[in-house]
């Protein structure tokens, strides 16, 4: 048993004077719910929730050759990301295994910042590291002094025009999806970026640690006349479920491949450089499947009330073809969702499949992805 105790945010006295119940995830210190999961669940599906994620890390790339080292390091072309704009992209192993998701935002020409999972943080930055070697960038681990705050929800923006000067409210307003942009929220300098891991619109704010209790403190303040509410990792987890984002550990492994996982586009083969796992990723390409047992990620549909969970084998006709990777009823949609690796072979729409929860089959079908779509 680990006697090492769980780290702690900057916002973590915060937390515990609003009540929170804490979890240990990913080796920090994290409220799991303030009060009700499924409330926090419905306040990001029709107004606003308030999220700590400065559990994840942030590691900043500069030098000229910035772009051209990152399309090595990782599977997509971060030389075409124009600046301003980011772009979600995975990092794996000569093997093809994932390592890690992540997502890079273009800064300038020749400065990125990759935001790794808060698990996958620290090997994230030492493969970077590691991988930097012969190119002329300098790569640097901030994640230890910087947090990072979201606000998720059709309410989001609204909220954040009330704390931006007036001449930033345009930036705020037309900010795309998957851009970031200097922003100056409750008089506190940040980086904006519109990004999220909830399927609804929202933003993502980067900020030192020094000044993380006051941003979360206004837009606390700010969005509770919208209907906001601070949001634990319970309701994130199902938020990104019904969404059909893949969480690594569950979906992601280093025992999955992009193609297996439904993640295919994310690879790039017309980028110049040679990348790391392009070898073994080219030849899962071929093969049309992720494995020999010819495995791939799809969503389920409950058709009962019972919900598939974790490591819950998948049936078809009594015999096993699959494996849940996550699932819980849907708040939203009102019956059971899952996501789990099946056999290629009974992966089209519609398929009846059987989830065996402790002995018990449950019918379920296959859909396609996302389970919930938000209205634009």
């Amino acid at each position: 048993m680990s006697t090492v105790s769980p780290q702690q945010t900057s916002l973590h006295a915060e937390h515990a004077k609003l009540g929170a119940s804490f979890t240990d995830f990913g080796g920090w210190d994290m409220p799991l719910k303030y009060g009700s999961e499924l409330a926090e669940h419905r306040a990001v599906r029709e107004a606003a929730g308030l999220f700590d994620l400065s559990h994840m890390g942030e590691v900043r790339v500069r030098g000229p050759q910035a772009a051209a080292f990152l399309n090595t390091a990782l599977v997509g072309n971060l030389a075409a990301v124009k600046v301003g704009k980011a772009k979600y992209s995975l990092i794996c192993n000569a093997d093809g295994g994932i390592i890690d998701d992540l997502i890079s935002y273009r800064r300038a020409e020749d400065e990125y910042l990759v935001v790794p999972n808060a698990g996958n943080a620290a090997t994230v930055a030492a493969a970077l590291a590691e991988r930097a070697a012969g190119f002329d960038v300098e790569v640097a681990d901030e994640s230890s002094e910087t947090s990072l705050v979201a606000v998720q929800g059709p309410a989001a923006a609204g909220i954040l025009l009330g704390l931006v000067p007036e001449d930033q409210r345009a930036l705020v307003e037309g900010m795309p999806y998957y851009a970031a942009d200097e922003a100056t929220v409750a008089g506190i300098p940040v980086l904006l970026a519109r990004t999220g891991y909830t399927g609804e619109d929202g933003f993502e704010l980067y900020v030192p640690n020094a000044q993380a209790p006051a941003l979360w403190a206004a837009l606390l303040e700010a969005g509770q006349p919208h209907g906001l509410i601070p949001a634990g990792l319970a309701c994130r987890d199902s938020l990104r479920l019904e969404a059909g984002m893949p969480l690594y550990g569950n979906e992601l492994s280093l025992e999955s491949n992009p193609f297996e996982a439904g993640l295919g586009p994310v690879v790039s083969f017309k980028k110049e450089e040679y990348f790391v796992g392009r070898t073994a990723l080219a030849a899962a390409k071929e093969a049309g499947t992720g494995t020999a047992a010819g495995r791939r990620l799809v969503g389920l549909k409950g058709l009962g009330r019972r919900a598939g969970r974790g490591g819950y084998p998948v049936l078809k006709d009594g015999a096993v073809v699959g494996e849940v990777t996550s699932g819980q009823p849907s708040p939203t949609l009102g019956y059971p969702v899952a996501l789990a690796y099946v056999d290629v072979e009974h992966t089209q729409q519609g398929t009846a499949l059987d989830v065996d929860l402790r002995g018990k089959a449950e019918p379920f079908e296959v859909v396609d992805l996302p389970f919930y779509k938000r209205q634009k």
